[in-house]
């Protein structure tokens, strides 16, 4: 019988269940700089929903945010990169635990969040490297699923990457992220989230503005259009007043297809512009999701 059920949920989920309570995501990232062409990550992350999230309210992709999901996670990422010709190996693994929460109220629902990071950098002739980072975000969803927040990030010691950003916007936006830290511990962080409906179509729009101040501030801008609630294409841009990073700007864009309710494959493109040097990355990144 047990054999019976678990066959019968995943035939549910592959055909095309309506709510799920479970995520699993996977992530890779093929990234082609000036120096090397042969770089990669890989990462995984999982995600249980504290309800059943119902998928038929609008673009499948953004269905725990409409629903205002209260969420744990837990992600992984690996990270390989070298340069031959300055003979530089560095590989990194990156931890992260996260917990997300809506608290309906009289007047607005609350939102708050918590993370824990945790990055182990091996590099070669130059030893290890171990690098943690806590979040705390707290906002509010001033009007039907527009999302307004504020928080604060705590580095105590360099290098350290969000997991979870890793994942959602790529290796590069995470870098970048983390060199506008530097070596000043503390960082404060805003971002606003929208998705709707586009009036008189079947198609909706949505948009995240977000922005990280420490030693250098990090701004950026993504924007989707959801052609119907399976496909949706977007696109993405990060600037920096970076005066201690080589780094300048990046610009991508990404498409998003969900074969059934329940699994969704993506692919994703970024260029990160630099300044100085010759270190110019492309990356192009390849993601699946599985919900039951």
């Amino acid at each position: 019988m047990k054999k019976l059920g678990l066959a019968t949920a995943l035939l549910l989920a592959m055909t095309g269940a309506q709510a799920y309570q479970f995520e699993v995501q996977g992530q890779s990232e093929y990234i082609d700089t000036t120096q090397n062409g042969k770089n990669f990550t890989g990462g995984v992350e999982g995600t249980y929903y504290l309800k059943d999230v119902d998928s038929s309210k609008g673009p499948l992709a953004e269905a725990a945010f409409i629903n205002q999901a209260s969420n744990v996670s837990a992600a992984y990422s690996y990270l390989k990169y070298d340069e031959k010709t300055d003979d530089v190996n560095i590989k990194s693994q990156n931890y992260g635990v996260k917990a997300e929460g809506y608290i309906p109220t009289s007047v607005v629902p609350v939102y708050a969040s918590a993370s824990y990071n945790h990055t182990f950098t091996k590099v070669k002739n130059n030893g290890d490297d171990n690098g943690d980072r806590y979040a705390l975000e707290v906002g509010a969803v001033v009007i039907p699923n527009l999302l307004v927040a504020a928080g604060y990030t705590n580095v105590p010691n360099q290098f350290s990457m969000d997991t979870f950003g890793i994942m959602n916007n790529g290796i590069a936006s995470a870098f970048l992220e983390s060199e506008a830290i530097n070596e000043k511990q503390d960082s404060a962080t805003i971002r606003a989230k929208y998705v709707g409906p586009i009036t008189g179509t079947n198609m909706s729009f949505g948009f995240e503005t977000a922005a990280a101040i420490g030693e250098d501030t990090l701004y950026g801008l993504k924007s989707d259009l959801y052609l119907n609630n399976k496909l949706s294409v977007g696109m993405k841009f990060i600037g920096t007043d970076a005066t201690h990073s080589y780094f300048d700007q990046a610009w991508g864009g990404d498409v998003n297809y969900f074969i059934t309710p329940a699994v969704g494959v993506g692919v994703s493109y970024l260029h990160a512009n630099t300044k100085g040097v010759s270190l110019d990355t492309d990356t192009v990144g390849l993601n699946a999701k599985f919900r039951f």
